[in-house]
């Protein structure tokens, strides 16, 4: 299928921190400013409404409890008021929207990305498979059917967050879908800076631009910032503003060779970066390499994958009764865990 040429942008920017109404008014802001550029797709940062929970890193977990019900509130659920709101930002804007948020679903939370096709007319939202270090103390898990790689009139465009792109089997994933625009969404770069260098931007960038290089790939690196607000809420000390400075910086476009596209923007500042988008230039990063094709070795390493959704509860259709079968079943299955036993 032959794409036309499109801009894109990706946004540098802080969150309105624990605030899902203001945090959706600022997003939809940015999607209007995008859309008059002529840009025809938008990245945002990872948990970007309500805002990353930095409290996490920064001290004890009792510490942290001040954040948590003000956090839980503010999480969106994904077929809440604030999601249609956005889907309907999207449309009215004709953008292809990809949005970081933190899922409220139930009595958990999740690191979600939101995406929205008005051209397909499709929207869902995908969760990052693992929480990292100590990000698994605030949100769950996601399963294979989070790994979606979209069809769209723009291209096939899928989604990650922050260090989902430092795990190669997750970018295999990603790349047997044949993915030619990858949002990668990060949530800012300034935490532990100079004490823990794989969490700051040179890494981190760089994941983003290898992930274009190994995926033959456009990647648009959306940015988070901490503001001078966010610091003041989460810093009580000064030792904790060392941990946490103010400011950021790593949004990016990078083409299929890795190459950078846009202009970026300095530490701290708010905005939009953008870039030319021609899927004609895929062609020449995959005549080189492409891994899941010419490029692979099936005979010597392969991935197993499993793309089913990961249930804990499975419901029985209504009015099931159980078979003398399925009683059978049951009956051999406890006998083989009591042989275990003994």
């Amino acid at each position: 299928m032959a794409y036309a040429p499109f801009k894109a942008a990706a946004v540098q920017a802080a969150p309105a921190f624990l605030d899902a109404a203001a945090g959706v008014e600022k997003a939809i802001g940015l999607m209007e400013e995008a859309a008059a550029n002529g840009a025809k797709l938008i990245a945002f940062p990872e948990c970007w409404i309500p805002g990353y929970p930095w409290w996490a890193w920064l001290d004890s977990p009792a510490w942290g409890m001040q954040f948590v019900a003000r956090h839980f509130e503010n999480c969106l659920e994904s077929d809440g008021p604030e999601i249609k709101k956005l889907i309907e930002a999207a449309h009215a804007n004709d953008i292809t929207l990809v949005l970081g948020f933190s899922e409220r679903s139930g009595g958990s939370l999740y690191i979600a990305q939101l995406f929205v096709d008005p051209g397909t007319n499709t929207a869902f939202t995908r969760r990052k498979l693992k929480a990292t270090h100590v990000e698994r103390t605030i949100f769950g898990e996601g399963d294979g059917s989070d790994f979606i790689v979209t069809e769209t009139s723009l291209g096939r465009v899928g989604q990650l967050c922050c260090w989902e792109h430092v795990n190669p089997l997750n970018k295999m994933i990603m790349f047997s879908q044949y993915e030619q625009i990858h949002v990668a969404s990060w949530p800012s770069s300034t935490l532990y800076d100079g004490n823990a260098y794989a969490l700051g931007p040179e890494v981190n960038m760089a994941a983003s631009q290898i992930y274009a290089v190994e995926g033959q790939c456009f990647v648009l690196a959306a940015w988070g910032l901490v503001s001078d607000e966010m610091q003041a809420m989460l810093c009580d000390t000064d030792a904790k503003k060392a941990l946490l400075p103010a400011g950021g910086i790593g949004a990016m476009i990078y083409g299929p060779d890795g190459r950078p596209l846009a202009e970026p923007l300095g530490d701290g500042v708010e905005g939009l970066v953008y870039a030319d988008i021609d899927l004609s230039q895929i062609a020449l990063a995959k005549g080189a390499a492409d891994p899941v094709g010419h490029y692979s070795r099936p005979d010597v390493a392969r991935l197993w994958f499993n793309p089913n959704p990961g249930r804990v509860v499975e419901k029985a259709p209504p009015h099931a009764v159980p078979t003398d079968d399925m009683v059978g079943e049951l009956d051999t299955a406890e006998g083989v865990l009591d042989e275990a036993a003994e």
